[in-house]
């Protein structure tokens, strides 16, 4: 395997793991509105607690980004994601965000709020 095509792997991959975050986000911040919290919406946010911690000791950055560093020299956002670049300068910020809102709008549905 070359390096382009080791690359290309990872991007897949990082995109598919991507996909699944960005649902059970969604699924959290669904769960809040319509007043159907599960175990399954618990589950949720403790994974994507876990991904915070994981981005915190890789300073901020997904492993496989670090990874993909060793196949491009890339300054793009992008270069390690199937994503618009804006997409991928801004995707901590925006899913951060609307994660933050599912899981306070999940805490007044269950009465911590």
């Amino acid at each position: 395997m070359d390096n382009s095509e080791k690359l290309f792997a990872i991007k897949l991959v990082h995109t598919l793991i991507w996909l699944f975050f960005v649902s059970i986000i969604f699924y959290i911040l669904y769960s809040g509105i319509t007043d159907r919290v599960s175990t399954l919406t618990w589950i949720a946010i403790g994974l994507v607690i876990v991904e915070g911690i994981v981005l915190l000791l890789c300073n901020m950055f997904c492993p496989l980004t670090i990874v993909a560093r060793r196949y491009s020299n890339s300054k793009k956002d992008n270069f390690d994601i199937f994503l618009p670049n804006w997409l991928a300068r801004h995707n901590k910020l925006i899913f951060t965000s609307i994660y933050l809102i599912g899981v306070l709008i999940v805490l007044i549905r269950v009465g911590f709020g």
